[in-house]
């Protein structure tokens, strides 16, 4: 009786239920793996799991996807011009913080500037061969560039950018798409500005562009600065400060006045207002408040500077008190601007900081006395797809 009860136990019992979906299923790891954290150490750990995962993980297709849907790549570090060479600076902490070595640019002499970072690439001026450099540190791809004639004498500044502007494109995983470099120079009789491009994809240099300034400047050997398609560049005058403006729709180059309270480039910075235009970020000579500052173009074209936001030091969170800093005479300098991250790079006497904008709150990154530029460098960082460069100069 009881093995016969079991059995009609058995017969008459709800169907057990179907089993959780399994990991084997392809289709549903690519979905899981997407949605893991952009950092560097996010997809490596990942491919070590096990072979099959791996596969997934160093995918080209796999790769392309996960990089549209982060967006934005994560700041990684920044490159700077030392003795040494172009080293890189890393921001993250481990086990994301990628090792300097993988992507110093070394070997590089006196003569060769650094110019810029974008869109993952690290844009180099050699002097001595009149000719830009073009490297990615991440694959070690690098493309040399003669410069046009004109260019080949003076002080120069530029800026490189990927030209895809294919749908679903996202730059920072910029591989092998087209880029561009524009380059800047102020005319050795007159100082007047002068602008051309180069497009990778035809392999060669635009027209000579020329504009009128109200008066001769110079180039303040800052970095440039990318709002929506429009790059920015400091410019010096003894009386009176300008910002350089390259539409890059347009191909057109012009001049503009900056803020009356800016009157030391150095203590400046170009940076991108909340609402996507032109702004401008000060600090004070004295240390005593930080300005930032918007430039709106009314419907006849007419643009005025309006200030939207002043910020006392001492209220900015993470910075040293500035009684303390103005008794020991410290130098605050602002040393480069993270234009993904809105982040201003802060270096006050030894010590770097980054500074949120809209949050007015800072991170302290290290201590060093090489108050140089700091070009900031996203990327997306993949397993397998880093190469060592190295870079002869």
């Amino acid at each position: 009786m009881t093995r016969r009860r079991r059995r009609h136990q058995r017969r008459g019992s709800p169907p057990a239920p179907p089993p959780p979906p399994s990991l084997e299923n392809d289709d549903l790891l690519h979905e899981i793996l997407l949605r893991i954290p952009p950092q560097p150490s996010s997809l490596p750990r990942a491919s070590a799991v096990c072979r099959r995962w791996r596969r997934v993980a160093v995918d080209p297709k796999f790769t392309a996807r996960f990089r549209a849907h982060h967006g934005k790549p994560p700041l990684l570090g920044f490159s700077q011009r030392r003795d040494d060479g172009i080293v890189f600076a890393p921001v993250l902490d481990a086990p994301d913080r990628v090792p300097p070595e993988r992507l110093d640019l070394p070997r590089c002499d006196s003569e060769a500037h650094l110019l810029g970072c974008r869109h993952g690439r690290v844009l180099v001026f050699d002097v001595a061969r009149a000719e830009v450099l073009v490297c990615n540190p991440i694959t070690g791809e690098q493309r040399r560039v003669a410069v046009p004639p004109e260019f080949k004498t003076g002080h120069v500044n530029g800026a490189v950018l990927c030209a895809d502007r294919s749908q679903g494109h996202m730059h920072g995983g910029c591989r092998s798409s087209p880029f561009k470099v524009v380059l800047v120079f102020m005319r050795s009789h007159d100082h007047r500005p002068l602008a051309c491009v180069y497009s990778s994809e035809i392999n060669s240099w635009g027209h000579l562009i020329q504009t009128e300034a109200p008066h001769p400047v110079s180039d303040s050997g800052s970095q440039s600065t990318l709002v929506g398609n429009v790059l920015y560049w400091l410019l010096n005058h003894a009386e009176d400060d300008g910002i350089l403006q390259f539409d890059l729709d347009r191909h057109s180059l012009n001049v503009i006045e900056a803020p009356p309270r800016m009157s030391f480039p150095c203590n400046c910075q170009i940076i991108q207002a909340e609402d996507g235009t032109l702004g401008l970020a000060i600090l004070s000579h004295r240390y005593h408040n930080f300005q930032v500052w918007q430039r709106k173009v009314n419907c006849h074209g007419v643009g005025t500077w309006v200030l939207r936001k002043t910020t006392e030091m001492h209220d900015i969170l993470g910075l040293p008190p500035p009684i303390e800093v103005a008794r020991r005479g410290r130098v605050a300098l602002i040393r480069g601007y993270a234009e993904d991250a809105n982040e201003i790079f802060l270096y006050l006497d030894g010590t770097v900081y980054m500074v949120q904008l809209k949050s007015m709150q800072s991170r302290k990154l290290w201590e060093t006395h090489h108050a140089t530029l700091c070009n900031s460098f996203n990327s997306f960082y993949m397993p397998g797809d880093c190469s060592s460069l190295v870079l002869t100069l």
